[in-house]
């Protein structure tokens, strides 16, 4: 499945009562297999969840921890970029170099990479030794 079938198409299931602004995502994990999200919203704001988390979520629930792509779908006049958040979270899993897509429903698109979202991302370097290491 493309990213962008997957992301247009989980957009439809947001669940935006107070903003009505719907956002999809979709990210491709390094073994080549589509997580998507949506984003969830919450009467107690900021309680809710971004599109992107949420496919960040499934890609880990599936045993996944590594990215290769990301598209982003929102309905405004130009493509949104990510949260600060969700910016530092794709930067978790993905590397400098991984492409982002972001897309309005017009279909305006913007190109780019998390390098270009999130430069000077806070990483595993920026902590001390054995701080950060993964068993």
């Amino acid at each position: 499945m493309s990213l962008e079938k997957a992301a247009f198409g989980v957009r439809e299931n947001a669940y935006a009562p107070y903003s009505q602004f719907k956002v999809g995502a979709a990210i491709r994990a390094a073994n080549g297999t589509v997580f998507a999200g949506c984003n969830v919203e919450n009467i107690a704001y900021p309680e809710g969840t971004c599109a992107e988390a949420g496919a960040i979520a499934a890609m880990v629930a599936a045993g996944e921890t590594r990215l290769t792509e990301v598209f982003v779908v929102a309905d405004s006049p130009v493509p949104v970029t990510p949260c600060g958040g969700c910016r530092q979270k794709l930067a978790e899993f993905g590397a400098g170099d991984v492409p982002v897509t972001l897309c309005n429903l017009d279909g305006v698109r913007q190109e780019m990479t998390l390098a270009d979202l999130l430069p000077g991302a806070f990483g595993k370097d920026h902590l001390a030794e054995g701080h950060g290491d993964r068993d």
